[in-house]
Order: structure tokens, then sequence, then C-alpha cells
């Protein structure tokens, strides 16, 4: 590789966008985009990329390609699908996975590259999309010695932890584990903040004051305190059919290793319960409307799903 790669960008979403925009700018690299939205394709182009009209030319032009997709469907269309990289790419190339998707894929779709001479990495992100617009994204990799140090500086452009999680698969690990710990301690939050209602304490009041104490997190802060207090849970932010298929990773982590996750479950349950009541695409934490009641108690009498 050169002292000044080519970069590709596939995968223009909700947070492939500002995190290849960072790329752009603090490189001075070429980079070539692809996203199956004209719009963030554009917008990219204006502040100085070259569009791709294919993957396959992305893949043709750049010596490491970041994908940013939204699962593990999507990862395996474009690495082992038509057009896609074992199609095009070339010996030598990096591609690097910042796509949330199950451990064993990862694996496997490494062994399929590395036989073609095409070295993986998988370098899931953490955090909120606005982390990804100023660049203090978490980033958990998984990759030889060797690919972390090609791809360090790069993705310390948009992030400001990078952590070295071990070989190919491993920084899918720790992300979809952080990611389950965070579905867990949401649903703990959507059911405080309903008994505490039902009790007599305010949303905003019992949050505030458990912040303070020993039950304050990141969750309380972020999603408790700025959604599940005023109850707003907006389209386009991570959606809870996205936290569905992360928590589902997470279970079959978990059933591969031997282990059972009975919170992990009760995750699962709340959010596929959320998406029954149609909040598939609304802002995951919007579980809280769906806990559940004892219907026959003075308290919940009147009161619907969630309160």
């Amino acid at each position: 590789m050169s002292d000044n790669p080519v970069i590709g960008f596939i995968g223009l979403g909700v947070m492939g966008e500002p995190i290849c925009r960072n790329m752009l700018l603090k490189s001075g690299y070429s980079l070539f985009v692809h996203d199956i939205a004209a719009e963030p394709v554009a917008r990219l182009v204006a502040q100085g990329a070259t569009a791709a009209a294919t993957m396959a030319e992305v893949f043709s032009q750049a010596d490491i390609v970041f994908l940013s997709l939204p699962g593990g469907p999507q990862v395996e269309a474009v690495i082992a699908g038509p057009g896609g990289c074992l199609e095009t790419a070339r010996s030598g190339q990096v591609v690097v996975d910042m796509s949330t998707a199950p451990v064993g894929l990862t694996r496997a779709l490494a062994d399929r590259l590395a036989a073609k001479g095409i070295l993986l990495a998988d370098a899931p992100v953490a955090r909120t999309r606005q982390a990804a617009e100023t660049g203090t994204l978490s980033i958990m990799v998984g990759a030889s010695d060797a690919v972390f140090a090609r791809i360090k500086d790069l993705l310390f452009m948009a992030a400001s932890e990078v952590t070295h999680c071990g070989d190919i698969g491993c920084g899918q690990v720790v992300k979809i584990l952080n990611n389950m710990v965070l579905f867990e301690t949401v649903v703990a939050l959507s059911e405080a903040l309903v008994i505490g209602e039902a009790a007599g304490v305010g949303r905003a009041l019992l949050l505030e004051t458990l912040s303070k104490g020993s039950a304050d997190s990141f969750a309380l802060r972020n999603h408790g305190m700025k959604a599940m207090v005023p109850d707003v849970f907006p389209v386009g932010a991570f959606p809870t059919e996205y936290a569905l298929k992360d928590v589902s990773y997470a279970l079959d982590l978990a059933r591969d290793m031997g282990i059972l996750a009975p919170g992990a479950e009760l995750a699962e349950r709340r959010m596929t319960r959320a998406r029954e009541a149609g909040f598939g695409q609304e802002y995951f934490p919007v579980l809280t409307r769906v806990v559940d009641r004892i219907t026959d108690t003075p308290a919940a009498q009147g009161k619907g799903a969630g309160g």
C-alpha cells in the first residue's frame, strides 16, 4: 500500500455518511463512495469525494474499502455476492467492516477473502450519530496486528477510542456484547420509569436522582434522559428493527458458547412487542411504551401498556 492510499466507502447511512465525511476531510486521500441512496453520495461528492456507480467500481479503485451496512445479510452480499469483493477485489487489499454482523459470518468471510489474498478487519462502532458527526466514536477492532497497524490512523479520524480487541471477529464479539448490555439496561430503565411514575415520582426527577447514585450509566443519561423521559423516539435514529437484529446476534453468540442469556431474551421479547405495536422504525428505547402491567391492581386500572 502506498503512503497515500485510495480509500473506498460503501454504505452511507446514519453512521456511514458522517464516518466517511470525517475520513474524507481529515485524510486528504482520494475517496470513492457508493450507496443505493443518491443523496448522501451527492453530499460527499460536494465535499471532494468521487462517486462510484457500483460497489465493483469501489473495489477496483481502492486500496482500503470500508463498509457500513445494516447487518449480516448486506455484508455477505457486498463481499460474496455478484459484483462484490470476492469477484472484483485484488490481492493485498484491505476490507474494513464497520457494520455489526454475526461473529461466525465475519470469520467465515475472512477465510474466503484470505484465500484470494484479501485482508478483512471487523471494526464495528459504538456511541451515537452525534459521536459519528464529531468523530468521537468508540471502535472495536478484530484484526491481525499487521492489518490493525494499516487501518488504525484512518479509524482515529472517526473515533476518539480505537481498541484492538483481538484477531478477526473479536471486534464483533465486543460490539455485540456492548449492545446486549445496553439493551438490558434500557429494559431496566423502562421498568423503573413506569413503576416510579405509577407510584407518584415523575420520570425526569427519577432519572436525575438515579444519575447521582450507583444506577448512573451512559444509557440513563442518553437513552433515558433524552428520549424516554420526554417520550420522544424519532424515526431515523437507531430503530427497534436494528436493535432486534443486534440482540439476536448476541443470543446466537451465547448459544454458540453454550451459555444462557435470559436478560438478553427479555430485551428481545420487549423489542419484539414494540415492533408488533407498530414501533419498528422508531428509536429503540420506545420499548418503554410496552412495559407489562398487572391490569387487576388499583394502580393499573385505566392505564394502557406503557402508561
